[in-house]
């Protein structure tokens, strides 16, 4: 039986002091600690490349920095040198800056299939903008989202759709309805069933499965074919799938397209990009009704474009897209081979590109298992790994790919040996974890 072998008093008081003045102990889901094994979430004092450390002194070599978004790693030198030339500048005006004319210049050069771009703060706001536009440019009110990928927007035309839909209206949730990933055929009968009433066609044109030959660029003529707009939700694959995103490493343009997360390195910066046609629909160069598109007060913010500046740079110019998929490769090679030498091959399940990998805790049945994630998570914390993914960041080392690897081995003795009882319960200390999208908390 597992017995503890980490200990964070200093982070439990806090986790306490979170959940007494903040919703869910954390400014987003994911980061809450019921996403984590119980008494075991820390709470974090500093960061530096690829390593974090803990209020109680321990440091984890981590994974997922940022929900994904510090892909560079912490602190990164150049990023930090950019935003620090601007804080010095001042950081909002009553007029757009200069740095709005050149951060606009070096997004739309890194990604060639857009025509404009409008920056935000966040994911949401950017996904939510195209839904808006798409609705205003076609006259449709009903938006087609891809049920199979699990984030699009905090907002109600999506929010709704998931089990936390408490406060919005059925009427809302009506408007929103879903396509499966990969299946054209499907999602034609989806068309033809609500003719002339679907605004956009919204998806990640890539997660944990490369696209299917032909997909992407048949699902572009499908939306074309039935009216509709075609939006790609590229904060994901942005930059990590190539520094154009999924769209210039497939080659299929969409007629939007989103951008967040490792556009900032943890610095609050996304983008709404596309046609000029449909873009300018939220300007002042069209004769027709005016969408309000983007209008934030910190949208701007010369620190953080000056960050989506250098990080482009650094991508660009050090070969970043590339070094984080051969990490990637040596991770999941490294962790396949420990699992299949443990006998839990079949239990502790890699998927995903290699820039952007997640790992599956399967039972003695092979279905999905929240108990033996949170047998997983507890081993490599004690082990000095934060991961509640394997995506990972330019800042590792493979020292530290080779370190994870040996702690995921240590794991999977673990969790053989819960397999072999059947039971994993004596090995969670606690709860188990839970899902962020669940009905009741």
């Amino acid at each position: 039986m597992d017995t503890e072998v980490l200990d964070l008093p200093l982070s439990r008081t806090a986790n306490e002091r979170l959940h007494a003045m903040i919703p869910g102990g954390a400014h987003t889901y994911a980061k809450g600690d019921d996403q984590y094994p119980e008494n075991l979430a820390p709470v974090i004092s500093h960061g530096n490349g690829a390593h974090v450390w803990d209020l109680d002194g321990n440091r984890y070599i981590e994974y997922g920095s940022g929900l994904r978004s510090v892909s560079l790693g912490h602190a990164h030198p150049r990023v930090l040198e950019a935003v620090r030339r601007e804080l010095d500048r001042g950081s909002n005006f009553v007029r757009p800056s200069i740095v709005e004319v050149e951060a606009a210049e070096r997004f739309l050069a890194t990604v060639p299939t857009a025509e404009m771009v409008k920056f935000a703060k966040n994911g949401s706001d950017a996904t939510t903008a195209a839904v808006r536009l798409a609705r205003a440019a076609t006259g449709r009110p009903r938006v087609a989202l891809c049920g199979d990928h699990p984030f699009f927007s905090v907002d109600d035309w999506f929010i709704g759709t998931t089990p936390m839909s408490a406060g919005i209206p059925a009427a809302t949730n009506e408007l929103t309805v879903a396509f499966p990933y990969g299946d054209l055929a499907a999602t034609e009968q989806l068309l033809t069933r609500y003719q002339d009433e679907i605004a956009c066609l919204i998806l990640e044109p890539a997660t944990h499965s490369e696209p299917p030959p032909g997909y992407l660029a048949g699902l572009r003529d499908l939306a074309h074919r039935h009216g509709c707009v075609l939006v790609f939700d590229e904060m994901i694959t942005g930059f990590r799938w190539s520094e154009a995103g999924a769209q210039g490493l497939y080659g299929v343009v969409p007629d939007l397209s989103t951008f967040g997360k490792a556009l900032g390195n943890g610095f609050a910066v996304s983008a709404l990009a596309g046609r000029r046609d449909l873009m300018e629909r939220g300007g002042l160069r069209h004769s027709g009704d005016r969408v309000f598109l983007l209008s934030t007060t910190h949208g701007a913010e010369t620190h953080s474009l000056a960050a989506a500046m250098a990080v482009q740079t650094v991508y660009t110019e050090e070969g970043i897209t590339a070094r984080l998929h051969a990490l990637g490769e040596r991770l999941a090679a490294g962790v396949r081979e420990v699992a299949a030498g443990m006998g839990v091959g079949d239990h502790l399940v890699v998927r995903g590109r290699a820039s952007n990998l997640v790992f599956a805790t399967l039972d003695e049945d092979l279905r999905p298992s929240q108990e033996y994630r949170t047998l997983f998570l507890r081993r490599l914390l004690a082990g000095g790994v934060l991961a509640p993914s394997f995506v990972v960041s330019s800042a590792l080392s493979d020292e530290d790919i080779d370190r994870t690897v040996d702690v995921v081995a240590e794991a999977c003795a673990v969790y053989r040996k819960a397999l072999d009882a059947a039971d994993p319960t004596p090995w969670l200390a606690g709860r188990p974890v839970r899902p962020v999208f669940r009905r009741t908390a």
